[in-house]
């Protein structure tokens, strides 16, 4: 079924394998993953992460086969959305959120779908949620967690940069805010003051936003330990390029800090 571009929201394909099964979704944005989506999809069958929350991958366009519905299936992915317009994750994301808050889920999970993170760990996040949390951040640098191989570079900016600017805008300690393993409370997206669905959230901006704006309305938010491994070998699997990614980020870090993201209204 085809969903036509509205405000706030790209044009994309859905194709539901299942009906909703759940209270909970997991969103996992891709493009060309390949065998690393692949590898991700096998670790959540086999810890049976489709009997605690529907699984959804929000497609940006793959052209490299991962995608396959067959296999898909098989490996117990509810539903398949594809984006058919501009913009890069927070356009996926967008896609996604807009199409489980419709569904009627109660909390949604994002989680990348490069096989770093801890998929396993999702029942944790739903925990947190029926315990009144609005916002879980997975990290891996908090007791419990494990960061394995991260690169020198992504550790210092993550530790020294990026998580100090999102704690002061948050005005909650947060250590690992570059992490897309994380979860919200439909009652926090579906806030009036949130808005997560506009055209202005194309790339790194809503992970950004979203970290903070909880806080900032009096939402409960947290950290959950998670496992985040890279590759011991071969290239890192990153959709941030070291020179302009990182510029980006940053340069998205600040608008946030100086309220640029925030609704009109508010």
């Amino acid at each position: 079924m085809i969903y036509e571009r509205k405000k706030g929201v790209p044009r994309y394909d859905c194709t539901e394998f299942e009906e909703k099964s759940s209270n909970y979704v997991v969103l996992i944005p891709i493009i060309n993953e390949g065998q690393r989506i692949i590898d991700e999809l096998k670790r959540a069958y086999k810890n049976k992460i489709s009997s605690f929350a529907d699984i959804v991958i929000c497609d940006g366009g793959s052209t490299d086969g991962c995608t396959e519905t067959e296999r898909l299936k098989s490996l117990n992915v509810n539903t398949l959305l594809v984006k058919m317009d501009d913009g890069k994750q927070g356009a996926q994301l967008r896609m996604g959120i807009s199409w489980a808050l419709k569904r009627g889920y109660k909390g949604i999970i994002t989680i990348d779908g490069n096989n770093k993170d801890s998929i396993e760990d999702i029942p944790k996040f739903i925990d947190k949620l029926k315990e009144g949390y609005d916002l879980v951040q997975g990290s891996r640098f908090i007791k419990g967690g494990h960061a394995v191989n991260t690169p020198l570079i992504r550790n210092v900016s993550v530790r020294l940069i990026h998580a100090p600017i999102i704690s002061l805008t948050a005005k909650q300690h947060f250590t690992d805010t570059t992490n897309a393993f994380r979860a919200y409370s439909a009652a926090y997206l579906r806030d009036a003051r949130v808005k997560p669905l506009r055209d202005v959230f194309v790339t790194y901006e809503l992970l950004a936003y979203l970290s903070v704006r909880a806080t900032q309305l009096g939402y409960k938010a947290c950290e959950i330990p998670v496992t985040r491994a890279y590759p011991d070998k071969g290239k890192t699997p990153t959709k941030i390029s070291f020179f302009k990614g990182n510029s980006q980020l940053l340069s998205i870090l600040f608008k946030n800090m100086l309220g640029k993201y925030k609704p009109e209204q508010s």
